[in-house]
């Protein structure tokens, strides 16, 4: 049995998250827990090679083995869940503000080549940590073991990553002020504040910062797209970092390297962690502190407030960002998030495409999305957003009652609307805190196709918050 396996066993009850994170209460359907030292985050890298995916397929017709025999790489489980249950558009939009070393998202074959935008001014290596700061805070091995390779691709040493884990002292005080900001923003959007941009107001432009909290937002979106749909880590690692020629294979390709004697027993400073009783264990438990909800007298009070704050971060005028907007620019005023990604003509444009697009299409009932909307605003503290879904449910005829309910129990809801609400609430509070139990219920009472596309709709919604409320946006009316 494997030191993962043995911890999984012995957890039981002891696992831990709080009551605005709704879980599981025994454990065959609770969280997996958080490797604290970098041994066992390497351990759980490999272990989640052999995950069996949430969302069932059908079986393959014969044009579909015909492609799969082709090319295996590009036509895995990821491509036929987009293929199957998403309306159209790829997933990795949300890597818009990453960046790539070879302009391009994916890797071999399944490869999308973008056009660059020349306003993004950031490092490539230098996103990919704040990239891997959000991967191990949500405790998202896919993302996790992809940025591990592409770190060592872009030329960092082993002992490097491991300090971007343990030791941050080792790095610059700009990186660690990004660093922080990756971090707050991925595990606690409900608390970021004007310190922590001013923090990195130090040493980063205005589009710079909103560069890295687009980035980091996307880093986001795709935590919860892998940990939702249950993809399994690649066996190859991604094939980040090899040639061309090695690219084309699909070896195996091993996480459990060497970890030098300086790291082996030190502590994450990224994951948050409650350590169990439990002896000489190198694992703690899964962690999502968020607030009890407020009274909505209270809501209506910080909406008001949110009304008539002032953003934090530059945008572009109405005339200048519906210009570069294009088709994606609604009638009407330009909603301030638009204005806000209009500083990056290409990537920003794509973005709001993207946004837009999830929006208008797709099988969920644009209530349904409102709904989902706020409810990942309530634990977020996402004003903005919350503005934004407030508007919409009102507009779709729902009563200050059946609003407030949402906060609730949600029992007036139809139990398959309830289970994909619960996806989309536990998805959003923390990748890892939607259970394989609870994923399984929302397939069986909704289907695939709408626990998909919750999932899909969920990252946007869960970036969305993010960026708009670290730019600390004035709720449009």
């Amino acid at each position: 049995m494997s030191r993962l396996a043995y911890a999984l066993a012995s957890f039981g009850c002891a696992l831990l998250f709080f009551p605005s994170a709704a879980g599981a209460e025994d454990a065959a359907d609770a969280p997996r827990p958080v490797p604290v030292t970098r041994p066992e985050m390497k351990e759980m890298l490999e272990d989640m090679k052999g995950r069996t995916p949430r969302i069932p397929l059908p079986e393959l017709t014969a044009e579909e083995k015909e492609k799969e025999a082709a090319d295996p790489r590009s036509f895995g489980y990821e491509g036929r869940l987009r293929a199957l249950y998403l309306p159209d558009g790829d997933m990795r939009v949300s890597l818009n503000f990453s960046g790539s070393p070879r302009g391009g998202f994916g890797s071999g074959n399944n490869r999308v080549q973008v056009e660059q935008d020349p306003a993004l001014t950031l490092d490539y290596k230098f996103k990919t940590q704040l990239f891997w700061i959000a991967s191990r805070a949500n405790n998202c091995q896919y993302c996790l073991g992809h940025q591990e390779s592409k770190l060592l691709a872009a030329g960092m040493l082993e002992d490097e990553i491991a300090a971007l884990d343990a030791d941050w002292s080792a790095f610059k005080p700009a990186e660690q002020a990004a660093y922080a900001l990756a971090r707050r923003l991925t595990l606690e959007p409900h608390l970021l504040s004007d310190a922590d941009i001013d923090r990195c107001r130090e040493f980063y432009t205005g589009p710079q910062i909103i560069e890295m909290v687009m980035s980091v937002s996307g880093n986001n979106s795709i935590n919860r797209w892998k940990e939702g749909t249950g993809v399994p880590q690649s066996a190859n690692g991604g094939n980040f970092g090899r040639g061309q020629q090695a690219a084309q294979k699909s070896e195996s390709h091993g996480y459990l390297t060497p970890t030098s004697d300086k790291f082996q027993k030190a502590k994450t400073v990224v994951a948050p962690v409650v350590l169990t009783d439990l002896a000489n264990s190198s694992y703690g438990a899964t962690v999502c502190d968020r607030p009890a909800l407020e009274p909505m007298s209270e809501v209506l009070t910080r909406l008001e407030a949110a009304r008539k704050r002032e953003p934090r971060l530059p945008l572009v005028d109405e005339d200048k960002a519906r210009e570069i907007m294009g088709e994606a620019a609604p009638e009407g005023a330009i909603p301030q998030w638009m204005r806000l990604l209009a500083n990056f003509p290409i990537a920003g444009q794509r973005t709001a495409a993207s946004i837009r697009s999830t929006e208008e299409k797709g099988d969920l009932s644009p209530l349904l999305k409102a709904q989902i909307s706020w409810v990942i605003a309530r634990q977020d503290r996402a004003w903005y957003a919350l503005g934004d879904a407030h508007r919409r449910l009102k507009s779709l005829g729902q009563t200050d009652e059946q609003i407030a309910a949402l906060d609730g129990d949600q029992q007036t809801l139809e139990a398959k609307d309830r289970a994909l609400l619960t996806v989309a609430k536990n998805l959003a509070a923390s990748p890892v805190v939607l259970t394989d139990e609870q994923a399984a219920e929302a397939v069986k009472l909704a289907g695939p196709r709408d626990v998909v596309q919750t999932i899909t709709y969920t990252t946007f919604r869960a970036a969305f918050d993010r960026f708009t409320e670290a730019a600390g946006l004035t709720v449009d009316l």
